[in-house]
């Protein structure tokens, strides 16, 4: 498999999408934080001193994918369509963040979507860290994309 951020020497480079068709492209991500019973009850009880975690994180998260390009080097900056970002409480440990990311362009959004989920449980890690240091963030992973030369990824569970 060729590495197309190297160029013939080795060296990084910015990938050229001048000759890429403009398609509609989607990606979908996903990432989960664990954390003590307790400290997921303030969040959805609302209980926590710096406010709405689910709010504040789905804002950043969204921030976040608009600015990837700054963040990811070699990244191209790409005109989002559309993000939605979803995060809920998941049994009584766990909270699931999902990003959908949309965009019209010559390259995919499955870095804005990543990025996305990223930097929601980042800040729902900043949010809490005062209640609960041993929260863990897991399972940051792309989940679908379409578009584009490649087509369509759909993950599918290992069994």
């Amino acid at each position: 498999m060729e590495l197309n951020h190297l160029d013939e020497h080795g060296n990084a480079h910015m990938v050229d999408i001048s000759g890429k068709s403009v398609t509609d492209r989607e990606a979908t991500a996903s990432a989960r934080i664990i954390m003590q019973a307790e400290t997921l009850k303030m969040i959805t009880e609302g209980n926590l001193p710096k406010g709405d975690v689910f709010a504040v994180s789905r804002i950043a998260g969204i921030m976040a994918a608009k600015r990837t390009s700054d963040l990811i080097p070699l990244c191209h900056p790409i005109a989002l369509s559309g993000i939605d970002i979803r995060i809920e409480a998941d049994g009584d440990r766990e909270i699931a963040i999902i990003a959908r990311v949309k965009t019209t362009g010559q390259t995919g959004a499955e870095m804005e979507a990543l990025t996305a989920v990223s930097v929601a449980a980042l800040t729902i890690y900043d949010m809490c860290k005062a209640v609960d240091r041993s929260m863990e963030i897991k399972s940051i992973r792309l989940e679908s994309k379409s578009g584009g030369k490649s087509g369509t990824f759909v993950r599918q569970e290992i069994s």
